[in-house]
């Protein structure tokens, strides 16, 4: 009999310590008398249940209501042979109730924790439903024929009851997505299908693919949603998409684009209701947020965020927003689009139909007495300049640029045509980022980092080998990813004397990251290694995201 000792809990990221900790107490508790049970009843505990023991077919056999009443779960081990898992040794009398009902013998009944039986059941009967669900949209769309669809067409269409599988189905697309956490779904067409897939977490996962002939209905409907020209399928075009889905605020942004085999749609999520973050809570070493949060308190000067689309430097902008936000400030945003809504900030949306870019929207913020500054990207030396000139004139502007690292934004914005001497004056810091996957708490294994993995990360390679470390396994609750949401890894450059000297001498990043170092940088995949000592990703995640 082995007696696992030890659970691993995800604590949800919630409202309040009260609650993580009365949550803890519970879980704690319900381990010690599952424990007892274990070792009163001779009954195997399995605080992690393998993917390779749940067949969601041998669940749906049995009605959702009987399995949630007495928290029993159908199971297979390795061999085939019918396991019952069950939150209390109470429920043993019922083992002899899927022996008559399934005709096979149970082999034995194992104890798990109240929240696993519940997780294997909603997954079972959700997944089961979701499937129905594609089913009954299919059957009703391969009966729908197009050859070919012109926009008086879809306007008929749109009013016909022969269309509504369609209609269902790009719902249904777009439900999923918003329930599966995914930030994008592409729906790529090639020569004989339709694929569908959903990035989750920062990595692209198949979801759904469908026979050709459905690509031209579901291009349509998602062109009708977010009003563009459906005739119009010769020239990229970008729409925007509002829904309200089950209670949550979601707005999509739409960008189309002619391939040989038809149009791709990619469709980026921006959920509303998205919580705004602690500073404490993006990931960053003590020391590091530390000087970031002296940066910000600062009354002038420039503090940039750099990093890909994706990275998540919007949420480390407003962390900061929301934690220098006061009513004796006068915080001014201009972005594309407005991510998240902080109460007390004025938020201009760029829109560039009536001609409101970011350089005219930061002129005219100007003009409004501001204190601090967000000016979403700086795409042009024109916003640069304006930029540039707000924090010489006593504002604190933060944005966002596209580059690799910290030093390269210097180099950046001198290659688009900014004087050396005006941004060595301004600029204070420089924080670039990227996210890793976060290990999941319910499957991670534990390694020793070895030589040859730990060279990876040649910073700190020595600090790496023969500790103890954790890799990625696989579960149900993460959809065998081994990972579960994502953290940040910074690189946080602050804008030293001898920095400022080297930018008016040599931009070059190169030099600039040699100076960066010296003065105590932490670069990004050192911070990377941190965290994989620290347990929260892996050192494949590191490698995959720095690419250094």
């Amino acid at each position: 009999m082995e007696i696992i000792k030890k659970i691993s809990v995800r604590s949800e990221v919630g409202s309040a310590g009260q609650n993580e900790q009365l949550g803890a107490v519970r879980y704690s508790t319900e381990e010690m008398s599952l424990r007892e049970q274990a070792e009163a009843y001779g009954i195997e505990l399995l605080l992690t249940v393998p993917h390779r023991f749940v067949d969601v077919e041998l669940i749906c056999r049995f009605s959702i209501s009987y399995l949630k009443k007495h928290l029993m779960v159908p199971l297979k081990d390795d061999d085939g042979a019918l396991v019952v898992g069950m939150a209390s040794s109470a429920s043993l009398m019922y083992l002899n109730d899927f022996t008559l009902f399934l005709g096979t013998p149970v082999m034995k009944g194992v104890l798990l924790t109240e929240q696993a039986v519940m997780s294997l059941i909603d997954r079972a009967f959700g997944d089961s439903q979701e499937e129905a669900d594609v089913a009954d949209v299919l059957e009703g769309a391969e009966s729908f024929s197009i050859e070919y669809i012109d926009e008086e067409t879809i306007n008929d269409l749109l009013d016909d009851s022969s269309d509504a599988p369609f209609i269902k189905l790009v719902n249904m697309v777009l439900t999923q997505a918003v329930r599966a956490g995914a930030s994008d779904v592409h729906i790529e067409p090639f020569k004989d299908i339709l694929r569908v897939r959903f990035r989750l977490d920062g990595v692209l996962y198949d979801k759904h693919s469908f026979i050709k002939k459905f690509h031209a209905a579901i291009v349509s409907r998602i062109k009708v949603m977010a009003k563009l020209n459906i005739a119009e399928k010769r020239l990229p075009q970008d729409g925007r998409i509002a829904l309200t889905l089950g209670g949550r605020q979601v707005d999509l942004r739409v960008s189309t684009l002619p391939t040989s085999h038809g149009e791709r749609i990619v469709m980026r999520l921006l959920e509303k209701s998205t919580r705004i973050l602690d500073l404490s809570e993006l990931g960053l070493q003590d020391d590091d947020r530390e000087l970031f949060r002296n940066i910000t308190r600062l009354s002038h000067g420039i503090v940039l965020v750099t990093g890909p689309t994706g990275s998540g430097k919007t949420t480390s902008l407003y962390a900061a927003l929301s934690d220098i936000n006061s009513s004796d400030k006068n915080i001014m945003t201009i972005e594309d689009p407005v991510e998240y809504q902080l109460e007390g900030i004025g938020q201009i949306q760029v829109n560039t139909k009536t001609g409101l870019t970011f350089a005219k929207g930061l002129r005219s913020i100007v003009r409004q007495d501001p204190d601090i500054i967000l000016v979403g990207e700086i795409r042009d030396k024109e916003t640069a300049d304006i930029a540039i000139q707000s924090a010489l004139t006593g504002h604190l502007v933060f944005s966002t640029l596209h580059t690799n690292d910290a030093p390269s934004a210097i180099t950046r914005l001198t290659d688009m045509g900014v004087e050396p001497y005006l941004l060595s004056s301004v600029l204070r810091v420089v924080v670039a980022q990227r996210l890793v996957r976060v290990l999941c708490p319910h499957c991670k294994r534990e390694v020793v980092a070895t030589a040859e993995s730990a060279i990876e990360c040649d910073s700190m390679a020595k600090a790496i080998v023969g500790n103890q470390i954790y890799d990625a396994a696989g579960c149900p609750e993460c959809m065998e990813t081994g990972y579960r949401g994502r953290q940040a890894v910074y690189e946080i450059m602050q804008v030293s004397e001898v920095i400022k000297r080297q930018m008016l001498t040599n931009s070059d990043s190169g030099e600039l990251r040699k100076l960066a170092v010296s003065e105590g940088m932490r670069t990004l995949k050192s911070d990377g290694c941190c965290k994989v000592l620290q347990g929260i990703t892996t050192i494949s995640e590191i490698m995959r995201v720095s690419n250094l």
